[in-house]
């Protein structure tokens, strides 16, 4: 971790008083930051040196957010079970709600991958209550990973094999899909680690390999540095890996990492939502590919 993170920087709480803190993403272009209060059903804007502010006061329980190769926020809602684009000047366009004629469980986390297409995970957190959505049952038949086309707009099944994907990010490369399973956070069976998946082209998925598992909690959200190091959230704050497994470290939080996303004007300072709490810190290296992309 040494060489990771800056050892004069200092963690920085940049905002409190949360419920549930998500879905981080930097935006480029205004030089801010955007994340959700799921439960609480808005999203939150923090600019550096004017602090933060509420964006939007229904968000329609928003979790993870990106942003896609034009600039435009791409949002996983769990009210509407779907994932939905912004255009620039703020219209609301749905990308995915379902699949063969079925409605989407809950979309929670999303990236964008190279080619344009869009990937996003899709189990079954925000139906399983009123807290983070409308309680309902599951219509898929399992929770997956999907991937929108970007000439088509055809909404594919591209992993099937994990119990609760969560968190998601593409190598450096963009040859290769990192996804974590954090279904043992509601069942002792469930598995705490993340999987790696070969992409070839037109988004064809190779077979899963674990990579990584965290020490404690599940992994939630995760990100990859410029390096091909993955960054991922656990009960202790940010566990880092090399891309071979390797445990490097671990930045420690006071309360339980949910997700993170890298940004700053340099695209070297690392953004984590908590429990309750955005932090803040600067690091040695900078995120991989276009910022907020992944």
């Amino acid at each position: 971790m040494r060489d990771l993170v800056l050892q004069i920087a200092r963690l920085e709480r940049i905002s409190t008083g949360h419920l549930w803190a998500e879905g981080p993403v930097w935006h480029p272009a205004g030089e801010f930051l955007l994340w959700s209060d799921i439960p609480q059903n808005r999203t939150y804007q923090w600019v550096p040196d004017l602090g933060t502010r509420v964006f939007s006061h229904d968000s329609r329980n928003a979790n993870g957010q990106t942003m896609d190769c034009e600039g435009r926020r791409i949002v996983c809602e769990h009210l509407t079970r779907s994932v939905v684009r912004y255009g620039h000047s703020g219209q609301r366009e749905v990308l995915a709600d379902s699949h063969l004629g079925r409605r989407l469980n809950a979309p929670n986390d999303v990236v964008v991958a190279g080619d344009g297409a869009v990937w996003f995970t899709d189990p079954t957190y925000g139906i399983l209550s009123d807290y983070e959505g409308l309680r309902a049952e599951p219509e898929q038949p399992g929770c997956y990973v999907y991937r929108i086309d970007p000439a088509t707009g055809a909404v594919e099944p591209r992993i099937t094999t994990m119990l609760k994907p969560n968190g998601l990010a593409f190598s450096p490369t963009g040859d290769r899909l990192y996804v974590a399973d954090s279904s043992a956070s509601h069942d002792a069976r469930g598995h705490r680690h993340v999987m790696g998946y070969a992409i070839g082209p037109g988004g064809t998925t190779g077979p899963g390999v674990m990579v990584a598992e965290v020490s404690s909690g599940v992994p939630d959200g995760l990100r990859i540095d410029e390096f091909g190091h993955l960054w991922v959230s656990s009960g202790k704050g940010v566990e880092v890996f090399a891309p071979d497994g390797t445990a490097l470290g671990i930045l420690n939080l006071p309360e339980p990492a949910a997700n993170l996303c890298f940004g700053g004007p340099k695209g070297n300072r690392l953004f984590i939502t908590a429990s309750s709490s955005v932090y803040a810190v600067y690091t040695a290296v900078c995120g991989a590919g276009r910022i907020g992309r992944t």
